[in-house]
This record gives C-alpha cells, structure tokens and sequence, in this order.
C-alpha cells in the first residue's frame, strides 16, 4: 500500500476546518398567497425584485415547486413537517396541527439552535389573532407569532404585541396611518432582524411568515401607488371557453378584466414591500457576518389565480394556484445559478433542507430528500409530485412532473395539461393517443400515492373508478 505523505501545517489545517465548522443557520421566508410570475426570478417585469432574486441567483430557483394543497393551513402544515395533509392531520384551513407532529424547528431546538417565529401561523384552529399559541412546536420565541388573520399594521403594547388597526376597540384590516414602523410586513421583518441580531454568536433557526400578499389587496404609502400607470397583464386563460373549463374549475364567480386590472396594482405594491424588507434582512445578516453562513429559503404557501382561468385566490391545482416559489441559497453546498426544474411539493422541504445541514430527520417525513437535486449530485430522480385538494369539498387528486400534469376529480373526467406546449391549461389531453403512456404513468403515481399515505381521495368512487380505468386498460 503506497501512502502519500501531508505536510504537518495542511494535517493541522484539515484538522481545525474539521472539527471548527460551525454549523449553519436557518432562515426561512415565507409569504401568503403569491403568484409565483410576480417575481424576477420567475419572469416577471412589473415589480422589480432584486433582494429575492439574488437568493436564487446566488443559490438555486425551484422551477416546479408545488403547495402539497394549495391553501393555508394544509400546506404550511406539510411544509413544517415533511408528512401530507391528510397525516398532520390538517386537511383544511383552521385544523389544529396534531399534538405528535415533529417540525423542522423541533428537530434543531434539540440541537441546541436558538429558534423563533414571527407572523401568521394558521396551525393552531380558530384563534384571531390569537398570539404566542401554547403550543410551539420547537419554535421557542414565538412571541410574535399569531394563528390567523391578513392584519395591516402591528404595534408593541406593555402587555404584548396587538393589531394596531382597531373598530369598536377589536383588530381590524384597516391601515390607516401605517407606515415603516407599523405595516405588518415592516414591523414583522424588523421582528426577523432583532432575533438575528440577538443570535448573531450562536446558530439559528427563524421562520418569518408574512400574511402578504394575500388580500385584502391594500399596502401602506409609497407602494399603495407605485404601479398605478401601469398596464396590466390580462391572462389570456381568463376569457377561455366552457370546453376548456374542467367541473373542479367553475365553483368560483367569474371575475372580468376590470377586475384584475382594479386589484393588481396594490398586489405589485405588496410583492415591492415584501422584497425590500428582504433586502433589510439580508443587510442584517452581512453585517453581522452570517450571510456566508445561514442557509436561506424563500417560499409561500400557495398561489393567488390573479385573474387565470377567471378567478381570484387558491384551492384548484392550476399553475398560478398551486405553483409557488421556492428559492434556496446554501453557500459552499449549493452552487450559485443552480435551477432545479424536477417537480417538488412542501413535504420534501424539510427533509431536503435538514441534510444541506447536515442534521438528521426524526424519521417521521413523508416527502422526498431533494438535496442532491441542489447540489447537483441527483441520479436517477423520479421527476413527479403528487398534491390533493382540501377535505370537505369535492375532492381532486393530481401528479404534477416539469412538464406533464394529471388532475382525476369526483366530479369530472380526468385531465391532462401539456404544460410546455400548453402553459395557460387550457387544453384537456388526457384522450391524446400520443400520451397514453404519461396518463398511465402518472395514474400509477397518484395510486402509490394514496396507497403509501393513505390519502381518502383515493378511495373516493369517482376517482378510483377512473384510476382503475387507467391502469387496466390494454395498450
């Protein structure tokens, strides 16, 4: 056996870095209700976004990145836990996250990180605005935390923080005199940047949860009129046809053109305050010399339609409903520029984001370990994501890959979108003799799926008659 010989002073080295490397820090971002197109790094022109576009430009954009159920409660339930909707057990909005569930924040509590939460929770049942829950979930300050509610301006008080607007003496929207000190956004990202000030010597885990830019679509002065004069894009799916409209898509109220061009100029307005706090945070964290050392994500936990297919908000697995952003930077682990173009949902968050840290899971995860999608070291990945619909409604199933997209519902036949040649989901190619195969396959998917994790979707009759039909046809 030939060994090679190492200078004392490079053994020395090796030896410091190895035993010295201090372990990395966790920021996470997310936003409520955003459609992923009103960002630079996903296209867009109108709102200037260069604080999170320099997160992915500097780390890596997730190009196809789904809430596992596109509303509040059941995709922030997925995202902290890594397990589906159905076993959190938060399958609707305002369902209490369940006594056993193990969050990321938990797992590093345990290691010894200092860990924290501001703003919207929506994990904890009915509570308006209910804050600091009892519960905590390894998030130890959560002092500005609060459980429900799209409030517009905050305030610190001698007995806590309080919702700043108020009628009749009770929290409401309003924001009348808000400004950089008092708009949620603001007063929850200066939250954000005393507790990275306070841990600036130790590692730490902060999950910052904006409740814009959900509506109501109102912002404080200078962005309640910064995109005033401009044009509003009109998406072309909003005048589409009743043939290319699937069941699962007509249950809103049709919105016109007038509408959209009415409500996205405050949105714009919301997404430009968003970023510019960003920009704060990250500021905070150069100075205090973490940047180099805190892995950061920026995420939210669903879309907002904006006017697609003729309606406003979430709940339906179209694109700009159930597509979110998800932007990573993970310094010296994954390479600035990276895009990751596989299909991902919130379950595979936790796990994914655990090992670029070098922590290991609880083991109770029921989504995927991505990470080598980041670093780009994946071989052999299965590009597909499955995500349901929320309980108590018509229920819909759907297996999403970068290009392909299958949604089987109770109350329609399945559909099948080409999302390369047909990004507006307008055409059903579920009959296309061509793509037999892809409906085959991603039927498979969806039924490992419900078989794995027990999904009660898939026991729906509508949904198994047409799963069962798939899979035992002849080719």
């Amino acid at each position: 056996m030939k060994f090679q010989f190492i200078p004392i002073p490079s053994l020395l080295f090796f030896a410091i870095s190895l035993f010295s490397a201090e372990p990395l820090s966790l920021l996470v971002i997310q936003t409520d209700e955003h459609h992923f197109k009103t960002l630079g790094s996903y296209g867009g022109r109108i709102v200037q976004t260069p604080h999170i576009d320099w997160i992915g430009n500097t780390g890596a954009i997730a190009t196809s990145f789904y809430a596992t159920s596109p509303v509040c409660s059941p995709s922030r339930g997925a995202l902290v836990s890594g397990r589906y909707p159905q076993n959190t057990p938060v399958t609707n909005n305002n369902i209490r996250l369940g006594d056993d569930i193990i969050t990321f924040a938990e797992i590093l509590h345990r290691k010894g990180y200092a860990t924290g939460f501001g703003g919207k929770w929506h994990l904890d049942g009915d509570g308006k605005p209910q804050w600091a829950p009892k519960r905590k979930f390894g998030f130890e300050d959560n002092r500005f935390m609060f459980n429900r509610g799209h409030w517009k301006m905050f305030e610190d008080t001698p007995e806590g923080p309080r919702v700043a607007s108020r009628k009749n003496n009770k929290a409401d929207y309003g924001l009348k005199g808000a400004d950089e000190k008092s708009f949620a956004t603001d007063w929850l990202a200066d939250k954000a940047i005393d507790f990275i000030n306070t841990n600036r010597g130790k590692p730490f885990c902060y999950m910052l949860s904006l409740p814009d830019p959900h509506g109501p679509n109102t912002v404080r002065a200078p962005y309640d009129n910064w995109y005033q004069d401009v044009t509003v894009p009109i998406p072309r799916s909003l005048d589409k046809t009743l043939e290319q409209t699937p069941r699962w898509g007509m249950r809103a109220p049709r919105i016109t053109a007038d509408t959209v061009r009415t409500l996205m100029p405050k949105y714009y307005g919301m997404v430009k305050c968003i970023d510019d706090n960003v920009g704060r945070i990250l500021g905070a964290l150069r100075r205090n010399g973490q940047i180099d050392n805190t892995l950061i994500v920026l995420t939210s936990d669903h879309g907002d339609l904006c006017g697609e297919h003729g309606r406003l908000n979430k709940g339906v697995p179209y694109e700009g409903s159930a597509r979110i952003p998800f932007l990573l930077r993970c310094p010296g682990k994954v390479p600035a520029g990276t895009v990751v173009n596989q299909a991902l949902s919130c379950v595979d968050f936790l796990p994914t984001v655990l090992k670029l840290m070098d922590v290991k899971t609880a083991g109770k995860e029921q989504g995927r370990d991505a990470s080598s999608l980041f670093t780009g070291e994946a071989k052999d990945w299965k590009d597909v994501t499955c995500i349901r619909s929320t309980s108590g409604g018509k229920p819909w199933l759907c297996a999403v890959s970068d290009r392909y997209k299958l949604v089987l519902s109770s109350e329609d036949r399945p559909w099948l979108f080409d999302l390369q040649s047909d990004p507006d989901e307008l055409n059903n190619r579920a009959d296309d003799p061509g793509l037999k195969k892809v409906v085959r396959s991603l039927a498979g998917d969806l039924n490992d799926y419900c078989r794995e994790f027990k999904d009660p979707h898939g026991d729906d009759p509508a949904i198994r008659k047409a799963l069962n039909a798939i899979l035992t046809v002849k080719n």
